[in-house]
């Protein structure tokens, strides 16, 4: 899979002054700065420290199993359109090198809900969905039950052991960044078509 981060950082130069620095013991596979230049920093087929914590799906080992993409910008800017084109062009390729569905395009928050919120709200799923880097939801039908929200959530890939209301923030932060108050009928169809057509280890083997 692939996890896209923001730098929550001043600048490029000091976040690749961090991923570069052993002591850190943090690293991404690519940085790329506001500009569009993107600087390769661990090679693909090598793990970085990018993840940590968390889960999606069957994998527990997130860095293991994914390459880390580092988005230079502090956490509360819109994203530029250079870093964005930049971001596009990257993940086709890799995708296409790796054979990565668009499902498993995912964000550091999806993986560790409640500890990260990158890439955040301002961030732009909805174009890589368009560009088929990504999924996004296409719900009909009537909403189920809330009471089918958690499994609902697991097949689809949020299968963190944290509490409902901090999976539902999670989810929202990707696919309602701007809905608040307790879970609705709209979170449930939204979550009731991902599963759907989405189900997060369909086909993948997990070992």
């Amino acid at each position: 899979m692939v996890v896209i981060h923001y730098t929550a950082m001043t600048s490029a130069a000091a976040a690749c002054d961090t991923l570069c620095n052993p002591d850190t013991e943090v690293s991404a596979h690519y940085l790329i700065e506001e500009g569009g230049t993107v600087h390769r920093l661990v090679p693909e087929d090598m793990r970085a420290w990018h993840a940590g914590a968390g889960r999606w799906g069957a994998v527990t080992d997130v860095n293991s199993r994914s390459i880390g993409i580092e988005l230079a910008n502090p956490g509360n800017c819109p994203f530029a359109a250079a870093q964005m084109d930049a971001l596009c062009d990257l993940l086709a390729g890799i995708m296409d090198r790796w054979s990565i569905r668009p499902a498993r395009i995912i964000g550091h928050s999806d993986m560790a809900p409640g500890r990260k919120i990158d890439p955040g709200a301002r961030f732009d799923w909805q174009r890589l969905a368009r560009l088929g880097l990504s999924i996004w939801p296409a719900p009909h039908g009537d909403a189920p039950d809330a009471a089918g929200f958690r499994p609902l959530m697991q097949r689809f890939g949020y299968t963190a052991d944290v509490p409902d209301d901090v999976l539902l923030s999670a989810f929202r932060l990707r696919f309602r960044p701007r809905a608040t108050g307790p879970l609705c009928a709209a979170d449930m169809a939204l979550i009731a078509d991902l599963a759907h057509r989405f189900p997060v280890d369909d086909g993948i083997v997990t070992a």
